[in-house]
């Protein structure tokens, strides 16, 4: 339900208010949430999110390291251009139902903490929930929708991750499109990611709502498997690759954000998942302590090459195109002709996996260019098909060109 409190009455372009009757039509503003994008995201949105490895115990010092060091460490020239605070900044509503920020946590305030994350090049986020309650039992933002968005473009937002905890009967499209009304009616450009695990299938109703959506449970730092309301790498994989084709530029499959570099995964298995995550054309989140990454971490989220498949501006996203027990070949389509090509092992053993042109949908005698993504290295041109010998657990990524 939408509230007018008394002091947004002299707000009232910003709220959508029934006209006097008799009254000249107003001017035309923003269209409505699912009658037409919203502009943002072309490509996958790539950043930072505290909840993976802080949880609650996000605060101001660590957020300000984090963009210290995203911008000190080559992640923002490579793309990673969101900081956002997951949930628990919250603090009390004030007297008029204005969201504030926990003192103690943020004593600067989030308007000082968000001209600061822009100070270093970088654009800020915050998260919220379209329930009466955060999943951290923090305020949600169910009947406070536009005082809320009216409070984030006030502050200087960027991102908005919008959480499906304590919604009771709520209806899913119902709340998302709500949500994203009240950011259009702002003016301020705010990406919209949605968060309310697939289970309204939002693939079908959300391309003109918000630019992300998630497909499944939370990620978990583990192989596979799941594990109460979270899925292991590899079983989040399986449940967001179906879901191919109704991705593209603006609007995205969401598997969640990334675990890599907190410990529950080989480097062997972190290299697989930043690659399984490019090929569906993912948004790139990184989810590490980004201030005191190791080198290995930061070689994996930093590989360019790699990047510049999720980010390739074709915006396909790519998916399985042949299994034989333990070994995948995926595919993705890439701008100027080129394809992305991905060897998966998710078997304990080496194994040599083979991929023919045949399977690839190519002609047969093409002679074509190969590029190691991860080796970073040109390969012998080849016909009729690729072979690699790949670890376990591991992935072989190139791409072909004409």
């Amino acid at each position: 339900m939408l509230r007018l409190l008394p002091r947004l009455a002299g707000l009232a372009a910003l709220i959508l208010a029934a006209p006097a009757v008799a009254q000249a039509p107003a001017p035309a503003g923003p269209p409505r949430a699912g009658e037409a994008p919203n502009g943002l995201a072309p490509t996958p949105p790539m950043g930072w999110n505290s909840w993976n490895k802080f949880a609650c115990n996000v605060n101001e010092a660590t957020v300000r390291a984090t963009a210290e060091a995203m911008a000190a460490s080559g992640m923002r020239d490579a793309g990673y251009v969101y900081v956002v605070i997951d949930d628990c900044w919250h603090g009390p509503r004030d007297a008029d139902g204005f969201i504030t920020a926990d003192k103690e946590k943020f004593p600067s305030g989030i308007r000082a903490l968000a001209d600061y994350v822009h100070s270093k090049g970088l654009k800020f986020g915050l998260y919220s929930d379209a329930g009466r309650h955060t999943c951290g039992g923090r305020p949600g933002s169910q009947g406070h929708e536009y005082q809320d968005a009216l409070s984030y473009a006030r502050w200087g937002v960027d991102y908005l991750k919008y959480d499906w905890c304590d919604t009771g009967a709520r209806n899913a499209e119902e709340a998302y499109k709500l949500m994203a009304d009240a950011l259009r009616a702002t003016g301020r450009p705010i990406v919209l990611s949605m968060c309310e695990w697939g289970t309204s299938k939002p693939w079908l109703w959300a391309a003109n709502v918000g630019n992300l959506w998630r497909t499944t449970g939370d990620v978990i730092d583990h192989w596979e498997g799941k594990y109460d309301y979270s899925w292991g790498v590899v079983s989040i994989v399986d449940l967001n690759e179906p879901l191919w084709t109704h991705a593209g530029p603006g609007h995205w499959n969401d598997p969640d954000m990334l675990e890599i570099g907190n410990g529950g995964l080989t480097n062997t298995e972190y290299r697989s998942h930043f690659s399984l995550w490019a090929m569906m054309a993912a948004p790139l989140i990184a989810g590490n302590d980004v201030a005191a990454m190791s080198d290995a971490t930061k070689a994996i989220l930093l590989n360019r090459e790699v990047i510049a498949i999720d980010q390739d501006p074709l915006g396909v996203q790519g998916h399985r195109v042949a299994k034989d027990g333990d070994r995948e070949i995926w595919l993705k389509p890439l701008s100027g002709g080129r394809q992305a090509l991905l060897l998966f092992n998710r078997g304990l053993a080496p194994a040599t996996i083979a991929a023919t042109w045949a399977q690839l949908g190519l002609a047969p005698n093409a002679r074509l260019r190969i590029r190691d993504l991860w080796a970073h290295r040109d390969l012998p041109r080849a016909r009729e098909s690729y072979t690699a010998l790949v670890p376990p657990h591991g992935v072989q990524m190139v791409v072909l060109r004409p």
